[in-house]
């Protein structure tokens, strides 16, 4: 041990990394080494704080590589170094604006490698640095600090969430906020916050209510922060996450390209597919969220309607605002995806509109977006019908340009999915012409208009145009008119799709064993039932988790057969009283007239019935009809997202309308619609025929400029390709053997081939 000691005093003053390494090894061996370099730091220490600025640079680099010796070993000796994260802290604070760069950066190192190492804890940190990230003018120590405190936070939460620092760190961002809204400070609250929510660190109701007192803010970086983190700070949230595979989203890739190519293979319904496909995985993801806490900073706010007002008459009612056009815009989105989102009642925001409702507006897409955004089934229609008809006035005309009308009836459109009743019927009549004009994207709207009210308000359409169904549907009394505040009363979500694909299921077993389609006897059906029941609770106790109240499931069961049994008891005699004509005849004449509003009364009963689902009423589903009835979700998902048609109910139809941008906001794009539909000039069909190809020196054929592509990918050849880049002498033997083949080896092989393109080649990937 003594000889080992000696060896290493020859090297202390001059190498302080080879001391640091033989002190982490054997720290009892070497603590006066240590306590000499300590005192050296002292020394050094006492120099700089009597003179930071006179400070030679000799004696700077002595000091930085002191302070990064003591930081290192600080663990082992922690009686002697008491002192020392007290005394950085205190340089680092008081001369922060006057010391060097690589000092500065050595100190704020060295108190992050202290925290590391447990000696001081993240509060204590943060509450160092966030205080000098606020304060001090240097571009490159606010990049510095700031990346520390981010790092921090997310160690400090890796493992679990540490509510206790996330408290006094959102605090003490609410007070800057707070404190001074005018000053330009609280754009790192902002910052900070903002990074940390979309990476998932900060999930609370807390974060989103600092970002609303950033918006409430007096200058105008700090609402323009605060106002984008509502209006997009989800969406950074969702593209930060992996996407989802395709086992996750429950989704066969390849059975549905395999589906759509039956037909006809087209660019268009591959790109369909795949745009179909990554929109039910998304949809599903959400669904499936694991974190509990992992909603919209939209649904978090505690009260919108007392935000949103504030936001309103602040920055867009005030006159004194100071914001320009593009910062108003901003915080008109916000306030309209509030009211359309939370359905919050300010009817003053609809009487501001009207001003720039105007085709020479700047940005008047947005505008239409907004308003369209901020409307709702609880808006009354009185305070939307002039903005209905100033659009109309000011956008849809015949002397109007045809960009300018497609936009107009696409906002007219939008605003009437969310509340039909901001329609007149004269106005209606007059848009409906313009599905007979020239141009594409008016003709477009004008039928999207024409098909939103044969499905809301075909009464308010000409007979000619309401088309077969909503004729029908008129008649038969399906389609009733719509009243202010009215809804819909829900159910489960899908369940139509179980209840069909039942019925098909059971013509298809009925055709099997040689059976009528549609049977007399209920008795049949009713085995049907019960059969398909039992498979559908067999592995249940294998597939559920071992909890503890699964026994429950028995009791359950059979309480549901003696209701079940009972409401079949009574069924036949219900149909019996409905088709019974001699009561129909024997009933006088006379009862007609007087039982007026009984029959109404029953019949609204009966549709309500009709529109309540036989299976959810007499039912109860098994584990194998959940399953299988969310496959028939996401393949119904998939066929909508495709353009294909769905056999669905109004109701169902109104509620997917009025849905659509419930978590998305509508676009200005959304509104210009098909307007960019027109003649591409020459320039335009040469530059979009060109692109993708690079530059040509010298003309090739497809196959080569192919090949190019694919060599510059780095993507290897196809064995036709190698195959004849092989060696003559290689394939000489393979020649030879192929004159000589029998009748019989050559129908073997030509029937191995038939075999293997069946199956899709020697790996069989089918429809993969």
């Amino acid at each position: 041990m003594g000889k080992k000691r000696v060896g290493a005093l020859e090297k202390v003053d001059a190498d302080l990394p080879n001391l640091q390494y033989k002190i982490r090894r054997d720290p009892k061996s070497y603590s006066e080494d240590f306590l000499n370099q300590y005192g050296q730091y002292q020394s050094q220490r006492d120099i700089f704080l009597a003179s930071p600025t006179t400070a030679t640079s000799t004696g700077i680099v002595s000091f930085r590589d002191l302070i990064d010796f003591v930081a290192h070993v600080a663990d082992c000796f922690p009686e002697d170094t008491a002192s020392f994260p007290s005394d950085l802290k205190t340089i680092l604070t008081l001369h922060h604006a006057s010391l060097e760069s690589e000092l500065r950066e050595k100190i704020v190192g060295s108190l992050v490698l202290l925290r590391r190492k447990e000696i001081i804890d993240s509060a204590e940190l943060l509450n160092t640095l966030f205080p000098i990230l606020v304060a001090t003018p240097s571009k490159t120590l606010r990049a510095l600090l700031f990346q520390k405190i981010l790092s921090d936070l997310r160690t400090s939460n890796s493992k679990s969430v540490n509510h206790r620092l996330n408290k006094t760190i959102q605090t003490a961002l609410f007070n800057l906020l707070t404190s001074d809204r005018a000053s330009a400070k609280g754009i790192w609250a902002v910052k900070i916050t903002r990074e940390l929510w979309k990476r998932q660190i900060w999930t609370d109701a807390k974060a989103v209510e600092i970002m609303k007192e950033a918006a409430l803010a007096d200058n105008e970086k700090v609402i323009g922060g605060g106002v984008r983190f509502f209006l997009g700070g989800d969406k950074e949230r969702e593209e930060l996450e992996d996407e989802s595979s395709d086992e996750e989203a429950g989704i066969d890739i390849g059975k549905l390209k395999h589906q759509a190519g039956i037909n006809k293979k087209s660019r268009k319904t591959k790109k369909s597919l795949e745009e179909a496909v990554k929109k039910v995985k998304k949809t599903e993801k959400k669904k499936n969220q694991p974190h509990p806490l992992n909603f919209s900073a939209l649904h978090l706010l505690h009260d919108p309607q007392g935000f949103a007002d504030t936001l309103f008459s602040k920055h867009l009612q005030n006159s004194k605002s100071k914001l320009n056009l593009e910062q108003k815009l901003l915080v008109l989105q916000l306030v309209s995806r509030l009211v359309g989102l939370h359905k919050l009642t300010v009817i003053s925001l609809y009487s501001y509109f009207i001003k720039y409702l105007t085709p020479r507006q700047p940005s008047v897409t947005t505008f239409l977006a907004c308003l369209a955004q901020a409307t709702h089934s609880l808006v009354p229609p009185d305070a939307l019908e002039p903005l209905v008809q100033k659009i109309a006035n000011e956008f849809v005309s015949e002397a109007s340009a045809s960009e300018v009308a497609s936009a107009g009836l696409n906002a007219i459109r939008e605003i009437c999915v969310r509340q039909p009743l901001a329609m007149n019927e004269t106005l209606l009549q007059d848009l409906v012409m313009y599905r007979k004009s020239k141009d594409k994207g008016t003709v477009m709207a004008a039928k999207g208009l024409l098909s939103l009210y044969r499905e809301v308000g075909a009464d308010l359409l000409k007979k000619r145009d309401r088309g077969k169904t909503a004729t029908m549907g008129l008649k038969s009394g399906n389609i009733k008119e719509r009243r202010f505040g009215e809804e819909e009363v829900g159910g489960i979500e899908g369940l139509e799709l179980l209840e069909e694909w039942k019925a098909e299921e059971r013509k298809r077993k009925r055709a099997e064993k040689g059976l009528p389609e549609l049977g007399s006897d209920e008795s049949d059906e009713d085995e049907d039932g019960d059969e398909e029941e039992t498979k559908g609770w067999e592995n249940w106790d294998a597939e559920s988790d071992a909890s503890s109240d699964s026994g429950g499931w028995i009791n359950v069961e059979s309480d549901a057969e003696i209701e079940i049994s009972d409401s079949e008891d009574e069924k036949p005699a219900v149909k019996k009283a409905k088709l019974d004509p001699l009561a129909t005849k024997s009933k006088p004449e006379s009862e007609t007239p007087g039982n007026d509003e009984e029959k109404e009364n029953a019949d609204k009963d009966k549709a309500r019935e009709q529109k309540i689902s036989k299976l959810a009423t007499t039912k109860i589903l098994t584990p194998a009809d959940l399953a299988k009835l969310q496959e028939l979700r996401l393949q119904a998902s998939v066929s909508k997202a495709m353009g294909k048609s769905n056999s669905k109910s109004q109701s169902q139809r109104l509620k997917e309308l009025a849905d659509r941008h419930a978590d998305d906001p509508l676009t200005a794009e959304q509104i210009e619609g098909l307007s960019k539909l027109r003649k591409s000039t020459r320039e335009e069909k040469i530059a979009l025929a060109r692109e993708g190809k690079g530059e040509r020196g010298e003309h090739k054929s497809t196959q080569a400029l192919r090949r190019q592509k694919k060599d510059a990918e780095g993507k290897s050849t196809t064995n036709k390709e190698k195959s004849r880049k092989k060696n003559f002498m290689m394939t000489l033997g393979k020649a030879k053997f192929k004159q000589k083949r029998s009748l019989t080896q050559t129908r073997r092989v030509l029937k191995g081939h038939i075999e293997r393109s069946k199956r899709g080649g020697k790996r069989g990937n089918v429809g993969m």
